[in-house]
């Protein structure tokens, strides 16, 4: 990979997205400091900022990750940064984040919030906050910030991301998304990679078949609040039906 160093793997980690099992195949591949991680503060400006800065000040790493950076992938001179992303069905994405926060430690709003509520409660809660997109349109929230207002609305900046991006993966699709993204990574000279499908920071039974999770979900919180989520989350069912679509030619 030496005659590559100009190139960098960014991997931009969506919460319940199966980062954390990438990020395991990443980091066998980039051991040491080829492989880094760090957040980023919500503003745009300062968020990209820092995230160019980082990507400078780490000329040795091959692979940066991180759940919280903002698009578009940071323009540094002399590197080429290869985005990673993946897409999931945004419901189930959201029953895995509430599962993963009711279990986990600590006093952030959302664990405390989902150790202290049902998942309807949970969801109810977060969608009454209009800034909070954890259970509202959260990928196409990612995705439009590649460009600017002026290029549209946050569907059509979020569905144009999704046409220029070279990778976007889909959790459904796991292991078919890992053979394309190492197909691409090697077309781009990463020679000897190679991305062997790991499970990690699983929160719910994945031996279910997508149906039958929403099924057994919508029978847990009742077809109004089901139905709520889906119209919530519309543009999100779009963008994934676009990412699927590309899975299934």
């Amino acid at each position: 990979m030496e005659k590559y160093m100009n190139k960098a793997i960014f991997h931009y980690h969506l919460f319940k997205n199966a980062g954390t099992s990438l990020d395991a195949s990443l980091k066998e591949n980039f051991d040491g400091d080829k492989w880094v991680t760090a957040e980023f503060p919500a503003q745009p400006a300062r968020n990209r900022d820092l995230a160019r800065q980082w990507v400078s000040e780490n000329p040795q790493a091959f692979c940066f990750s991180s759940h919280t950076a903002f698009f578009p992938p940071p323009e540094v001179p002399g590197r080429v940064i290869l985005p990673v992303i993946f897409v999931r069905h945004p419901i189930d994405r959201i029953a895995s984040a509430y599962a993963f926060e009711k279990k986990q430690g600590g006093n952030g709003f959302g664990a405390v919030l989902a150790r202290n509520t049902s998942f309807s409660g949970y969801c109810e809660s977060r969608l009454a906050l209009g800034y909070d997109r954890q259970c509202k349109n959260f990928h196409v929230d990612r995705f439009a910030s590649m460009f600017a207002p002026a290029f549209g609305s946050e569907l059509d900046r979020a569905l144009k991301a999704f046409e220029v991006l070279p990778f976007v993966g889909l959790v459904e699709e796991f292991d078919k998304s890992l053979r394309r993204l190492e197909d691409w990574l090697k077309s781009e000279g990463f020679d000897d990679i190679a991305i062997a499908p790991k499970e990690h920071n699983v929160s719910r039974d994945n031996k279910a078949t997508l149906e039958e999770k929403l099924d057994a979900l919508e029978e847990e919180i009742g077809s109004e609040m089901f139905v709520r989520l889906l119209e919530e989350n519309a543009d999100d069912m779009i963008l994934y039906e676009k990412v699927k679509a590309s899975y299934e030619q």
